[in-house]
């Protein structure tokens, strides 16, 4: 009994450790951000998005629509570790049908979206407002960082990926206050 419950709490801590929100250091050599934002059949979506167990949330049921955004991938340049960056992505629905957006959730708990609950009618507008949280992100040499929101709609593909990207510093200052000696 012993044993089972060591092996449980050794597979809870695999699970845990393998979905907690991570510094993005992968290196990247061609300059483009390390998570692709792309539009990917539903069948891909296990592949792109990781292995972590989730389920992905189901689409709207019923009559689909198409949806464009104006962009899908935003990069905010270097910003230093604590900067709460904030981007807008507008987007438009192109189809015939009412754009019902059922889920949109970022890959970390650092990346928060915000998006219309009321379905959108056709030709009609709006917009995926998105937070990245960069507190411990940074490092020395500056940390990047490419977080990406799934965004879950009656669409086909049901699943539209926006990427949130940049570099996050850490503030030399913040080093010597962090070592200073209290007097």
């Amino acid at each position: 009994m012993k044993n089972l419950r060591l092996l449980g709490f050794a597979v809870l801590t695999v699970i845990l450790s393998a979905t907690a929100c991570k510094n993005d250091k992968a290196p990247n050599t061609d300059g483009q951000p390390t998570t692709e934002a792309t539009q990917a059949n539903p069948s891909d979506v296990a592949s792109q998005s990781g292995t972590t167990g989730e389920a992905t949330p189901a689409a709207p049921t019923g009559p689909t629509t198409t949806v464009e955004f104006e962009e899908l991938v935003y990069d905010y340049g270097e910003v230093m570790e604590g900067t709460m960056v904030k981007h807008v992505y507008k987007f438009k629905n192109t189809g015939n049908e009412p754009l019902v957006i059922s889920d949109a959730k970022g890959s970390c708990g650092c990346t928060v979206p915000d998006w219309p609950r009321e379905p959108i009618a056709p030709g009609g507008t709006g917009v995926i407002n998105v937070q990245f949280d960069s507190k411990g992100k940074g490092s020395e040499d500056g940390g990047k960082q490419s977080k990406r929101v799934t965004v879950t709609a009656n669409t086909n593909p049901a699943q539209t990926y926006l990427t949130i990207s940049g570099v996050v510093k850490k503030d030399p200052k913040a080093k010597k206050e962090e070592g200073a000696t209290p007097q």
